[in-house]
């Protein structure tokens, strides 16, 4: 071996550690190579018939022993299952891209069922002429594919009064990060001849909530989508087939799904969904009209509550999720003793404009107690921030936008706990 190749000199280190503890603890997984293994040495039962045949799956599911990994829900936190949320399985998905059938769900009144043939999208108001899309119009238009996460406002929202929910999956989950394909709004507008007096468009929803929201001009013109695929196929159900909007970056209310009108008005329309609820309060008691960006954040998805540390002590990978409604991730850090001292995580690849950021920090741990943090850093120098620096500005009553650094304590038997440090 070349000694001038760090990297495999650093590869054969790990390696060693790895053998280390496959002889000196075998309560970590290792096996010693000299120990017969019988799922080695013996012929098993998947060797000695055929498999499924090619047409036993028409659409591709995951194999049995991954079935624990679906979304899922707390059954206290909305009023009825036709108003809720499902939850991301992040702590068991790598990478950053998340498969739609994994992806959080978040409706007011019901998935509806809305077929192409039936779906119609009007644009509106502050327009030369008054127009109505089916399906195969919006189909005609150049179309684009980018990647961006949609995270729920109240993703974290149960943690503003204290360590409350007891894995990733339900403190982080409402997010997903999917490739999108899609019209930009901006040619639906101009195809209607927009009038440039107006400053926003209302968006509206064809579900029976109607939930619509209200969106200022410049971003409706900037990087906004009507997407009609998620991640190469067609939209699920419970996110908005046919058609759905996607704007990058701002809260997932705003992602209005089964869009049927784009109404461009000169002032906000200030409906429920952007009144009564999705507005943040602040410690005086005062709460802020607008805040539509998703603020830098950050978490360790593993080890985490719902995925400890199986293998004990030695080589162990600490891996997460980073993103920023402002633009791109540029660096995590990760402490393991709840923020007194940090280390730089390894971005798996450069972070992508509001879209997921995975990272990963390879470390030798030595089966003590770690409190597990990260921090996120995006491209405009914004630093996630504590909880306490959160709570200094809005109080204890807020439930959107809690973008704090997470605690994890994990324990000597590698299982791990939502905490707070102070």
């Amino acid at each position: 071996m070349s000694k001038n190749n760090p990297f495999k000199q650093s590869r054969r280190s790990f390696l060693s550690g790895s053998v280390v503890v496959g002889v000196g603890a075998m309560a970590s997984g290792s096996v010693r190579a000299q120990t017969a293994d019988p799922l080695i040495t013996e012929p098993q039962e998947w060797v000695q018939s055929f498999g499924d045949g090619v047409d036993a799956t028409p659409y591709g599911l995951p194999i049995k022993y991954e079935g624990g990994v679906v979304r899922r829900n707390v059954e206290w936190l909305t009023a009825d299952q036709v108003s809720s949320i499902n939850f991301t399985p992040i702590h068991a998905l790598d990478g950053t891209i998340t498969p739609q059938g994994c992806a959080f769900e978040r409706h007011h009144s019901g998935a509806i069922d809305l077929s192409k043939k039936n779906y119609r999208l009007m644009i509106n108001g502050l327009v030369d002429t008054p127009l109505v899309f089916t399906y195969e119009d919006l189909e005609r238009f150049p179309r684009e594919n980018h990647i961006y996460f949609c995270e729920c406002a109240a993703n974290t929202g149960m943690e503003w009064a204290g360590a409350q929910l007891n894995g990733v999956q339900f403190t982080h989950g409402m997010i997903h990060n999917m490739e999108y394909t899609g019209v930009p709004l901006r040619l639906l507008l101009e195809e209607a001849g927009y009038d440039t007096t107006g400053k926003w468009v209302f968006v509206e929803g064809a579900d029976a909530s109607s939930n619509g929201r209200s969106i200022p001009m410049d971003k409706a013109l900037d990087d906004v989508l009507v997407a009609f695929k998620a991640n190469g196929e067609a939209l699920r159900k419970e996110h908005g087939y046919p058609v759905r909007l996607v704007v990058p970056g701002w809260e997932g209310n705003m992602w209005v799904k089964w869009i049927r009108r784009i109404e461009v008005t000169n002032s906000p329309v200030e409906s429920r969904e952007e009144t009564s609820k999705y507005t943040d309060t602040l410690s005086d008691g005062v709460s802020r009209k607008w805040t539509w960006a998703m603020d830098a954040k950050s978490v360790v998805t593993s080890p985490s509550p719902q995925a400890p540390i199986r293998h004990g002590s030695g080589p162990l990978v600490v891996t997460g999720l980073a993103w920023s409604g402002h633009g791109r991730i540029t660096r995590v850090d990760v402490s393991k003793d709840g923020g007194k001292t940090w280390e730089t995580a390894r971005l798996a690849k450069p972070g992508e404009r509001m879209a997921l950021t995975r990272f990963y920090l390879d470390i030798n741990w030595d089966g003590s107690e770690m409190l597990l943090q990260s921090r996120a850093m995006d491209e405009n120098g914004y630093v996630q921030p504590t909880k306490t620096q959160l709570r200094d500005v809005r109080g204890l009553n807020s439930i959107y936008h809690n973008n704090c650094i997470q605690t994890w304590w994990v324990r000597e038997n590698g299982e791990a706990e939502n905490v707070e440090v102070s």
